[in-house]
């Protein structure tokens, strides 16, 4: 496998990110890859390496570049991560997601085709909301336990959801403080109206975080595997030169 660190030009600074791919056989589809609140780290640097030894190229960005270069979590900083975090808008991780289409044009490595989108929490509307911005490149977008998917605010990210061409998959926590019952159900009606290609699942007995293993108390490692299955099944579906799922 190959990996490095790379640093992505955008209107508000350089945004460094993780990218990682198999060192034969590319070009490979792309696979961009958000991070949650907690912020890029090496547990997810895992997650995205699990993605490319299937076959993807996948880009890990530090979304917090514009306040940050590198943010660990610890039960001192969390306050910094919630401003961190509220920092952030739908808008502002579509800019950046434009900036990262623009960089994988000029790498090797990157295929040219259809693109897949994976978010966590924080960014579950993100990749929602870049399948709106972005309907011609973004042909798979999947949340995981993701917030604010379906509110009353002007830039929730379902009122753009009639735009969005490809597929979407929603893998939702059986109990989510942040992302409760009623929205789930409300983003279930609304995308219905749509008639979106998508699919929500709520995962049994898991709790918000469940994929992730160093989430001590939270992790479910039945619901995490299920929830990697889906994901290599998605992408295989809707990217080009996709492996089959089996190939986990």
């Amino acid at each position: 496998m190959i990996e490095r660190e790379v640093h992505i030009a955008t209107p508000d600074g350089s945004m460094n990110a993780f990218v990682t791919h198999p060192d034969e056989q590319g070009p490979f589809p792309v696979v961009l890859f958000y991070m949650d609140a907690p912020g890029k780290r090496e547990e997810l640097h895992d997650m995205a390496r699990r993605l490319g030894t299937v076959g993807y190229y996948v880009m890990l960005p530090n979304l917090y570049y514009r306040r940050v270069a590198e943010f660990v979590v610890t039960p001192e900083s969390r306050s910094q991560m919630v401003g961190h975090m509220n920092s952030l808008s739908n808008a502002m991780v579509c800019e950046d997601t434009l900036a990262m289409l623009q960089f994988i044009e000029t790498e090797a490595a990157a295929g040219d085709g259809p693109v897949g989108t994976v978010g966590y929490c924080m960014s579950g509307p993100f990749v929602f909301a870049a399948a709106a911005a972005f309907p011609e490149r973004i042909a798979a977008a999947a949340s995981l336990h993701g917030v604010r998917l379906c509110t009353d605010a002007e830039d929730s990210p379902h009122r753009d959801a009639v735009n969005i061409k490809g597929e979407l998959y929603f893998g939702c926590a059986e109990t989510d403080e942040w992302a409760p019952t009623q929205m789930i159900e409300a983003l279930d009606d609304h995308l219905r109206e749509t008639g979106a290609n998508y699919r929500i699942e709520t995962y049994p007995q898991t709790a918000h975080g469940f994929v992730f293993p160093g989430r001590d108390g939270v992790y479910h490692k039945a619901a995490a595997e299920r929830h990697w299955e889906r994901l290599f099944a998605l992408f295989a579906r809707n990217l080009e030169k996709a492996p089959s799922a089996q190939a986990a």
